[in-house]
């Protein structure tokens, strides 16, 4: 019984409307034993009918049996099941995987048909002995010549083990010595199997053929019998099974690195594809961020979101021990003591060429280098974070930092000479905001002073006389507190104007009580009146020269007067590490016994915010498509160079689907190189060992969330890549694909 037939088989050529018959009306049979020899001047159909018998191609008219069997109704799936079981292929241009050594050409076959590697490396060394390329087995094939890569094709089709071997020119391109050793190699194989070659050289192999088919203009002119054959050959067929996913993996990743040139292009791309999603991201939460925190509050200036403003349920001031417990909360980055100073503007001059604005800092919270100068060691000296666009930290830097500054009162606007501060480090931002603060990095001395300028300020001041009360302001003279040396402590000196409201005109020995309020504290100083003063004894009593500027203040002891405003911290700002934890935070310090306030909750809004969030989707659903197309269009031009590899392994046996994950396996693998390599260069800039601008941004605006959503695009556009270039790779047949490339 023949195990192949072929009855009135035609196939013919579409192309532009044009039908061109590749050949007509065949009818052969092939048996186990035989080796065939067809031969005919090119054009003659001879490869096209080789094609057919391979299930490399389909057929239009007539019928092919297979073992029996019909084959006319057969699809793709059914022709890749039979050259798997069947069909071992030895090609004209060999259709090796240069990139692949003899071992790795000889076991592809092997793992494709669900072999594993760890069970045929014996019968992988044994074929390549067969055809005496044993001490080439690990050379890529891409050295070897011609007749050598012959061989290994030929140790490729034995290792699928197949009842038939198809070759088409075998010899076409080998010296004749060559292409001897070749047949007669072949004319071994046929013993066992049915054997099929294309010739043009018909002398080169007519001493061992069994059977000569010539065919001319598509059809068979002679079918010639040359020697009897052995027609009790017995056949099996193996029924391969698919590729093991742990095998294809391993394909996959060989297929990723194979190529040096081809990986390094497709590197390239992907890394531009996440660079390119993680910028354009990371660009929009920074805006989004921006939108959410924008808005204003009349009295916060640093509305950072990482803020939340603390005080004591019960009033208290807040103690070290009590900062200690705080900095030990998981999520505290640092504390602000001095809160009230965070929204402040304080001023530093020499009261003649420099006026440094901005907000009062401890230098104790500052962690960075700086730009000009260097950190300050001493009480006295200041750091300043500003802009470069600002004059004096920039064009005046060099003469600012060797001049000698002074506190300005906040209150009065008077040049506090006590604390004499020197500039000995700028720090600039990257802000092009020429009005935005600057922050001033100060000692502890420097900030305490500060504190008792603020509370001064803010606060309010009642004077108890006689069992009324009068405000203590800057408006006018009357019960306006004010400290001098003179008067010794407890005591009060008033203008002796008051004596009328007194019995019997004598205020001496009555007492004053001075009540100071505001948002952090409350404080009353009780006083007795020891002395009044009039124009003749002022200064006398008070060193003071003008009564009537004067008349109407009541005079207390500079260390009382400094004792209603040098109190401890009752109000402080904590700043968090994580901004999604922020609630926990909160839950933790209302536990602890603090009330709490979250700055950004006080910003009065716009809808920015979710104008920026829309507009954030839009473009980068647009980015996302755009980045597709163009990625789509510069890795095909790359893979252009896969298409023999697939179109081979499918003619080897490879189904459409294994070929489709080995290229999915491919480029997820790039993929996540390029992504796991942009993730080293973010640490890398993270840990200061390099330095790249806009990968700050990055750092500091996306989450673990967003990585995770990013990975997933870039995971989502590699599979649709991958999915639309097989799609267009394997709507032919391997054979039309292969043509066109080869």
């Amino acid at each position: 019984m023949s195990i192949i037939k072929l009855k009135n088989v035609s196939k013919y050529y579409y192309n532009k409307g044009v039908i061109a018959s590749g050949f007509t009306k065949i009818n052969l049979e092939f048996s186990m034993g035989e080796f065939v020899a067809i031969t005919g001047e090119s054009g003659s159909g001879k490869s096209t009918l080789l094609n057919v018998i391979s299930g490399l191609d389909t057929y239009e008219e007539g019928e092919m049996y297979i073992n029996g069997k019909e084959t006319s109704h057969y699809g793709e799936t059914d022709f890749e099941n039979y050259r798997r079981r069947y069909i071992g292929n030895i090609f004209q241009n060999f259709n090796l995987i240069n990139s692949y050594t003899v071992y790795q050409n000889i076991e592809l076959v092997l793992l494709l048909n669900g072999a594993k590697k760890s069970e045929i490396k014996d019968k992988v060394i044994e074929l390549i002995k067969t055809v005496n390329l044993y001490k080439f087995r690990n050379t890529k094939v891409s050295k070897l010549s011609g007749g050598q890569k012959q061989r290994v094709a030929i140790a490729r089709a034995l290792a699928k083990d197949t009842p038939i071997i198809i070759a088409d020119e075998p010899t076409g391109n080998l010296d004749s010595r060559s292409a001897k050793s070749i047949i007669k190699l072949l004319s071994e194989i046929s013993k066992e199997k049915l054997v099929i070659i294309v010739t043009h050289n018909y002398e080169q192999v007519e001493d061992y053929v069994t059977r000569k088919i010539k065919m001319h203009d598509g059809k068979i002119l002679e079918d010639k019998k040359i020697k009897d054959i052995d027609k009790n050959i017995k056949y099996n067929t193996n029924n391969y099974k698919n590729i093991t996913k742990f095998e294809k993996l391993r394909l996959g990743i060989r297929n990723t690195f194979n190529i040096m040139p081809k990986f390094l292009l497709l590197l390239a791309v992907y890394l531009f594809i996440v660079v390119a999603l993680m910028a354009e991201y990371s660009g929009f939460k920074e805006q989004e961020y921006i939108a959410e925190n924008s808005g204003y509050n009349d009295y916060f200036q640093d509305t950072s979101d990482r803020r939340i403003v603390i005080k004591k349920e019960d009033k208290t001031s807040i103690t070290e021990e009590d900062y200690q417990k705080l900095s030990n909360l998981d999520n505290v980055s640092y504390i602000v003591k001095n809160d009230i100073l965070l929204d402040t503007s304080i001023n530093m001059t020499d009261n003649n060429n420099f006026w440094i604005y901005g907000n009062a800092h401890n230098i104790s919270n500052y962690n960075k280098d700086v730009d000009v100068g260097r950190l300050p060691k001493e009480s006295n000296e200041v750091l300043v974070v500003g802009s470069k666009n600002d004059y004096y930290l920039n064009n005046m830097a060099s003469e600012l930092m060797k001049t000698d500054l002074y506190l300005q009162s906040i209150d009065t606007g008077e040049i506090n000479k006590d604390l004499k501060l020197r500039i000995v480090g700028i720090k600039y931002t990257t802000s092009n905001n020429l009005y935005a603060n600057s922050k001033i990095y100060l000692s502890d001395e420097a900030i305490n002073t500060l504190k008792f300028e603020i509370y001064r300020k803010y606060s309010n001041i009642q004077v108890k006389f006689l069992d009324n009360y009068y405000t203590s302001d800057n408006s006018n003279n009357n019960f306006k507190v004010v400290p001098n040396n003179n008067v010794k402590s407890g005591s009060v000196y008033i203008s002796g104007d008051l004596n009328n409201e007194c019995k019997n005109n004598n205020c001496l020995g009555e007492k004053i009580q001075i009540e100071v309020t505001n948002l952090y504290y409350q404080d009353i100083l009780n006083l007795t009146i020891e002395k009044t003063y009039d124009k003749k004894n002022i200064k006398n009593i008070l060193n003071i020269d003008n009564y009537e500027d004067n008349n109407g203040c009541i005079y207390i002891n500079p260390n009382d007067y400094n004792n209603l405003f040098n109190k401890d911290n009752y109000q402080s700002s904590i700043y968090i590490k994580d901004v999604d934890s922020v609630d926990t935070t909160i839950s933790n310090l209302k536990d602890m016994g603090y009330n709490t306030l979250k700055v950004k909750d006080t910003l009065v809004k716009d809808n920015t915010s979710q104008m920026v969030k829309i507009f954030k989707t839009v473009v980068t659903i647009c980015l996302v498509l755009t980045l597709f197309f163009i990625s789509y269009f510069v890795i095909r031009i790359i893979l252009k160079s896969r298409t023999v590899y697939f179109s081979t392994i499918r003619m080897l046996g490879a189904t459409r689907k294994i070929c489709k994950d080995l290229l999915i396996i491919e480029l997820l693998n790039v993929a996540n190189i390029a992504y796991f390599t942009f993730l080293i260069i973010i640490y890398m800039n993270y840990s200061d060992i390099i330095n790249v601008g806009f990968i700050d941004t990055i750092i500091d605006y996306l989450k673990l969330s967003d990585y995770l959503l990013l990975y997933l695009i870039l995971l989502g556009m590699s599979l649709l890549i991958s999915m639309k270039f097989s799609k267009k790779l394997f709507k032919r047949s391997a054979i039309t694909t292969i043509g066109e490339e080869v």
